[in-house]
């Protein structure tokens, strides 16, 4: 099925797989080659491509997918304002950006927006697969080349500001670098042997003491203060 036939398309409710995702992308090459990575895979359904904001938008007053796939440079205006939008009126929605922009502002700017994940368009296919993957699982995916060029940035910066050190317990940080690497409350439950109540506790302490309310701007945010290192 080429991205034109899919613009608008809603497969019925029967025949939905596992993951429902929105794919917004205007380049036509881009589109199919993202089209043909997620139509291999069995657990991921897109039940429609848009290549602009009024198709995105479109589709997204007919269904909730559950992973909105999208560019942030669109014909129409930017992509950060669907997620905006997104985040808004679909907190269940996780968000992952494909863009070549690698720059510290964007990637920051779009994870401050609500985006889950931030991969680059050189991606290998099982990348793409595997972060949409990860965000509907509640895991943050960032490619690596965009997490190393966003520490270098920072460490360029005065790592002795004490503006930019909050205090938090040698456990919050433990429990932080868990949360980058993609672990789940569970999972950081068992490797600290803690109960998932008390990890839950934690991370709210975090988010309290970073001000910021999700796991990738936590982590965003602990990069850019100097707080952990990736």
């Amino acid at each position: 099925m080429s991205c034109n036939d899919m613009v608008l398309s809603i497969v019925e409710l029967d025949h939905l797989k596992t993951i429902r995702i929105l794919l917004v992308e205007d380049e036509a090459f881009m589109c199919e080659f993202l089209l043909q990575c997620f139509q291999q895979e069995a657990d991921i359904d897109c039940i429609a491509a848009a290549v602009s904001l009024r198709e995105a938008r479109a589709v997204l007053r007919r269904a909730q997918p559950d992973v909105l796939v999208t560019d942030l440079q669109l014909p129409d205006g930017s992509g950060m304002d669907l997620i905006r939008q997104v985040r808004q009126e679909s907190p269940n929605t996780e968000i992952l950006v494909i863009s070549v922009l690698c720059d510290p502002e964007n990637v920051v700017k779009a994870i401050r927006a609500g985006a889950s994940g931030y991969i680059l368009k050189d991606s290998s296919p099982n990348d793409f697969v595997e972060a949409v993957r990860d965000v509907a699982s509640g895991r943050s995916a960032i490619s690596a080349s965009v997490a190393r060029h966003i520490v270098r940035q920072m460490q360029a910066h005065d790592a002795h500001d004490p503006e930019q050190r909050p205090i938090l317990t040698p456990r919050e940080i433990d429990i932080l670098y868990a949360v980058a690497k993609g672990l789940i409350y569970d999972d950081i439950a068992e490797q600290f042997g803690l109960s998932s109540h008390t990890v839950a506790s934690h991370i709210k302490s975090i988010y309290r003491k970073l001000e910021v309310n999700s796991r990738s701007e936590a982590v965003f945010e602990a990069v850019s203060r100097k707080i952990i290192r990736l």
